[in-house]
């Protein structure tokens, strides 16, 4: 919890019987310029209760209120009470904090002995990892990052789509005109041809699906053939995965597909059954949810074989054996929201009391040019050529106007490969996305690069002055912060680990862009402003003291995104 806003809140509770300070900690805000503070208490929420008006309750609380010397002043401002930090005591202690604490900043062990399942990314294997998928991988891996700095075990899950119809179709392509040499040298490619074939080809004969419908149908009967060639697709397909998950540095602590759960449904079928939840129709089998306001949640076929909320019902009674979790993420766009919905209720109706803390965290959807990504349609833009895309642009640049940078291709890569993660990250979570090939390799603006590149540039002011920050032990003399612009650094500073809450409590990491974009601006305008390599000795270490902890603060911020923070570009 940030101790200045708590700080505040049991000053302001000891005058009042209620709210507590818990409350009222949550109804502190930042107020829109320095002008009016930086922290202020809207006074407009008391005025019902005390039956005052908001500005006399704001005097009151003045008048009454003792602050820690850390606060130069307090004051009621239109139903506002607003709290002004000593500028040179914030500087000294907010500095001392992210020097001492580097990339434990803003860390917090409120999640000890919790643990937060993740599953996110759960691609389809025999189908190609295209830009659709790249949303919940890296909204994912962030979360996985902000949680665990919070001081939770994160549980990263692969819940890979390795079982289903779509399998019959393609061993019924590849039997029909697929190669083993094709499949071999370009998996994801050569099985992505297949289906999209298949699907020609069935237009012309529909008695095709019938056909991969019985393949799959097979596989769930255990025939070897099916499964042979099915095992084959699939670890060829999870080669090529490992690869682009390497290059955008995403680690999964599992990688337990949709197949995993094959041999755990039917116990879970059972319960259903003697929970009398279960109702026949046609021969299919389902849980009425009409009391609900929603479409049954079918679990049996009448052919026998399950679906996707079989298991995923069976998957989270697994993972809270298993783990024990406190939370459950599903990370998914926002088109799985009613399928989501069905089968937590069938948790709920199973009498489970941790189904409320499952929870799905959708986003929006990436068109392309327009359309919608269809694999079937062969519509889709390879996640492997837009990263590498993004790497060679950003080699380019390199040669063209820093030949001599050392690790030119690991920069390149970094970079490139940041440029992709922040461009993803930067829009809010929930909305859609058109993929564009003129846009998707952008470094001008509010970027990724932009803060990498800002990094890089405190890191060179530090090299410059000779400072290695394992051995400096920084003299810090705030007065010579107080200024608005070196000011408004260090409060970018003590609310990072606001933007850190506020992403995880919504489990969107854009917050946290926005937040060291904001920070990567400020310290530009200080960078032009100030001159930092001065000769008085004392200006200097304050000013240095500043570069290194905005350096620290853009490296942790950027890791927690999932992006590397080059030293030099």
């Amino acid at each position: 919890m940030n101790p200045f806003k708590q700080m505040i809140a049991e000053n302001i509770a000891e005058s009042l019987e209620h709210p507590s300070a818990q409350e009222i900690v949550q109804w502190i805000e930042k107020p829109p310029t320095s002008d009016l503070g930086d922290y202020a208490f809207p006074c407009f929420k008391l005025s019902k209760t005390l039956k005052k008006a908001p500005q006399s309750i704001a005097l009151e609380l003045s008048e009454a209120i003792k602050m820690d010397d850390m606060f130069s002043k307090t004051e009621a401002i239109g139903g506002y009470l607003n709290f002004y930090f000593d500028r040179k005591k914030l500087a000294e202690k907010v500095l001392s904090e992210v020097l001492s604490q580097k990339e434990k900043f803003a860390s917090s062990n409120e999640g000890a002995a919790k643990t937060i399942c993740i599953d996110f990314s759960a691609p389809n294997i025999a189908k190609p990892f295209h830009v659709g998928h790249l949303r919940s991988t890296v909204i994912g891996n962030s979360l996985y990052k902000i949680y665990s700095h919070m001081g939770y075990k994160c549980v990263g899950i692969n819940h890979l789509g390795d079982w289903g119809t779509q399998f019959g179709k393609v061993i019924v392509a590849y039997k029909n005109w697929g190669s083993q040499e094709r499949i071999e040298k370009e998996p994801i490619q050569g099985l992505l041809d297949l289906y999209v074939k298949f699907h020609d080809e069935s237009e012309k004969k529909p008695e095709l699906e019938d056909e991969a419908r019985e393949w799959f149908v097979k596989m769930e009967q255990g025939d070897e053939e099916a499964l042979s060639l099915w095992k084959w697709f699939s670890e060829e397909t999870i080669k090529e995965l490992k690869k682009i998950y390497s290059l955008l540095g995403v680690h999964f602590d599992h990688y337990t597909g949709e197949s995993f759960y094959n041999n755990k449904m039917k116990p879970v079928l059972d319960e259903l059954h003697q929970k009398n939840l279960l109702e026949d129709s046609q021969g299919a089998i389902l849980v009425n949810l009409e009391s609900y306001n929603m479409p049954p949640c079918l679990v049996q076929k009448k052919d026998g074989s399950t679906l996707y909320a079989t298991r995923d019902i069976t998957a989270a009674i697994y993972r809270k054996k298993t783990f024990d979790f406190t939370k459950c993420l599903y990370l998914t766009d926002y088109s799985q929201n009613l399928h989501f919905a069905q089968w937590f209720k069938v948790i709920e109706l199973m009498d489970y009391e941790w189904a409320a803390d499952l929870e799905h965290v959708p986003f929006g959807r990436v068109t392309h040019e327009g359309r919608r990504i269809q694999s079937r349609k062969g519509t889709v833009v390879l996640l492997e050529e837009v990263i590498e895309g993004a790497i060679e642009r950003v080699f380019n640049i390199i040669e063209e106007k820093n030949p001599e940078l050392p690790n030119k291709k690991e920069v390149a890569v970094d970079v490139g490969v940041g440029a992709v993660i922040f461009n993803d990250l930067s829009h809010n979570r929930i909305k859609d996305i058109s993929f564009s090939w003129d846009t998707a390799f952008s470094f001008d603006g509010e970027t990724g690069p932009y803060v990498q590149y800002t990094h890089a540039r405190a890191v060179s002011v530090l090299r410059k002055a000779g400072i290695d920050l394992e051995e400096k032990t920084f003299q810090i003399e705030g007065s010579y912060l107080e200024d608005e612009v070196s000011n408004q650094v260090i409060r970018q500073l003590e609310t990072f680990e606001d933007s850190i809450r506020d992403a995880m409590s919504k489990n969107e990491p854009s917050i946290l862009t926005r937040h060291i974009v904001d920070l990567a601006q400020s310290f530009n305008r200080f960078y032009h402003d100030h001159p930092i390599l001065v000769e008085d000795v004392k200006v200097k270490e304050a000013r240095l003291a500043l570069v290194a902890s905005v350096k620290e603060v853009l490296k942790l911020g950027l890791s927690l995104l999932g992006i590397k923070a080059p030293d030099r570009m």
